[in-house]
């Protein structure tokens, strides 16, 4: 897979992930295995060995094999693979901008821009949905007819925790029941990837983008989403939650001129690109909407 950094060099990478889920996608035992490891139960079992001490093998391997820049992260011993999976990254290695005009990435991950509109389908590396398939609320999707729609796709190398993009009051959260099913391209061959995934989404009434809805779609292996709050007064840059084992994503939704993305990024999604961000960075502006 190949994305772009924000200084505009392309990236090429065909992760051991990618390497797997390919062989798991296109060959007759990878299609059968497929069907054991979506099974909830097999899901709970590989959960509860990632978050026991058994687990902790497999740690230096992933660091090795997927370059982590562990100076980056707190210095300590994991206890369990999905302890390290869910670590913390040090205070200051991520800068939040509080430029309240605006709009910042929730996570590191490769994002995508879609305009949504009456006819709009969103796709990932030819996976196709709708607002309405993912949110499986026809009347709350129309609202947001005219706006935007991000995809921020993590790959299991990222930061897998993630905050609030701006200030504002949450609802509660609302849990859609799924498959727990990768989120990884590749998966495309067979099925619809998000109407197959365990999802969870709030909605936030924020002070400066309007009515944000932040979705966060769980992955193949993952046990839980883990979000922090549920109806409450938020700030930007706070924790909103986390991710446990696996690839993972993030969808943010806003209204029809609540928000104006940065060029570079609509240009490399244009060009079939994904562009690599960082929780905190500046992808984008208040729009003239403002407040819904």
């Amino acid at each position: 897979m190949r994305y772009v950094l924000r200084d505009g060099n392309v990236v090429g990478c065909d992760d051991s992930q990618d390497v797997f889920l390919k062989k798991l996608y296109t060959t007759s035992f990878g299609k059968f295995l497929l069907g054991i490891l979506t099974k909830p139960f097999i899901s709970n079992i590989g959960g509860a060995f990632m978050n026991s001490s058994y687990s902790k093998f497999l740690i230096k391997p992933f660091i090795r094999n997927n370059l982590i820049d562990m100076t980056q992260y707190e210095d300590r011993e994991f206890e369990s693979y999905n302890d390290f999976f869910t670590r913390k990254i040090k205070e200051g290695k991520r800068t939040i901008d509080m430029d309240k005009s605006h709009l910042i990435s929730p996570c590191d991950s490769k994002l995508t821009v879609y305009d949504i509109n009456e006819d709009c389908v969103m796709s990932i590396k030819d996976t196709l949905y709708s607002v309405n398939s993912l949110l499986r609320d026809r009347k709350l999707a129309k609202k947001y007819h005219g706006g935007k729609a991000l995809v921020f796709r993590l790959t299991v190398d990222d930061y897998h925790r993630y905050i609030y993009i701006d200030d504002g009051l949450k609802s509660r959260n609302r849990s859609i029941e799924g498959v727990y099913h990768t989120v990884n391209p590749v998966a495309n061959d067979m099925m619809p990837i998000y109407r197959e995934n365990h999802r969870e989404y709030t909605m936030i009434r924020s002070n400066n983008f309007g009515d944000i809805i932040q979705m966060e779609v769980g992955a193949l292996m993952v046990g839980r989403i883990t979000n922090h709050h549920e109806m409450a007064k938020v700030s930007r840059g706070e924790e909103k939650g986390y991710f446990e084992f696996g690839g993972s994503t993030i969808v943010l939704l806003f209204k029809k001129d609540s928000v104006i993305i940065d060029d570079d990024i609509i240009k490399n999604t244009k060009n079939g690109l994904e562009t690599r961000v960082l929780m905190g960075d500046k992808i984008g502006v208040r729009g003239t909407y403002g407040k819904s």
